[in-house]
């Protein structure tokens, strides 16, 4: 029977929404506190933490309760909320709003807001020192995940994007940028699955290729739905603008579909195969 993705995501995303709910406890003053909780308390897809989920499970079988899949997943969790905290900065992207709510800084503040992803970004390495796992994974999770958000995956595309690389007027250099900026985290989350779970070097491998795959699928599905608010001269580069609706749908459900036929050469796809199609088939 075909697995129906939200009968497996929903308890999965609770998890993770319980273990980010109980962090920041010791954070003061209190007022810190509330600050470092709310962006977390907002809702949000978890995309990452079920990637990388999905990536154990697919090496060790479905499994209600994985607590070293669960944290992994937190700590990816914590590093996207923080890059996004800081995106919605007046110096950055200066959004009003996320998931319907006031962004963190207008909420309480630039000041703290800064702060908040700081706390968010160095939160997410303890949690990974304290994952139920043997030192060596703990460590290797540490470098993955340190590598893909920092200067050579995440930040580095954050710095192109906002025009240090200089202007992003053809394809190659809007993947280059993207490979870092979106791809980099997701691609991580799934190889940190496969770390937890054991792979071996061939199954570490499709689940790397896998995550490289979801990840650009991702960000051009993104394209695609915010083709009219970014729609004008003063719209940010995108493969919309650069190759049309249609050609940037069709490079989507390639993508996808790829993935999902990486992930079918693991023990227990589904989970995968299942987010594969999610990244390009939700409308938003």
């Amino acid at each position: 029977m075909a697995l129906i993705l939200a009968d497996w995501a929903t308890p999965r995303r609770e998890q993770v929404d319980d273990y980010l709910g109980a962090r920041f406890a010791d954070a003061w003053p209190p007022s810190f506190q509330q600050a470092c909780r709310y962006p977390l308390a907002t809702g949000g897809k978890r995309l990452r933490p079920l990637l990388v989920r999905a990536a154990g499970e697919a090496l060790l079988g479905p499994t209600p309760q994985a607590p070293a899949l669960v944290a992994a997943g937190a700590a990816v969790e914590l590093i996207h909320t923080y890059s996004l905290v800081h995106d919605d900065l007046p110096a950055m992207d200066d959004d009003d709003e996320r998931r319907g709510q006031p962004t963190v800084h207008k909420a309480f503040g630039e000041g703290p807001a800064i702060l908040v992803g700081d706390a968010l970004l160095t939160e997410a390495f303890a949690v990974l020192a304290q994952v139920p796992a043997p030192a060596e994974v703990r460590i290797a999770l540490v470098a993955e995940l340190a590598h893909a958000a920092g200067h050579p995956g995440m930040v580095g595309g954050q710095a192109a994007d906002i025009g240090m690389g200089g202007a992003v007027t053809d394809v190659d250099a809007l993947l280059a940028v993207h490979r870092g900026k979106t791809g980099a985290l997701i691609r991580a989350a799934v190889v940190m699955g496969g770390l937890v779970a054991g792979a071996e070097p061939a199954q570490a491998q499709a689940l790397s290729d896998y995550g490289a795959a979801v990840g650009l699928a991702f960000q051009l599905a993104d394209d695609v739905l915010d083709a009219d608010q970014d729609a004008g001269d003063d719209g940010p580069p995108s493969y919309v603008r650069l190759l049309g609706v249609a050609e940037t749908t069709r490079r989507a459900q390639a993508l996808a579909a790829h993935a999902a036929a990486l992930a079918q050469t693991l023990p227990w796809p589904d989970a995968l195969v299942a987010l594969a199609r999610f990244s390009v088939d939700r409308d938003h």
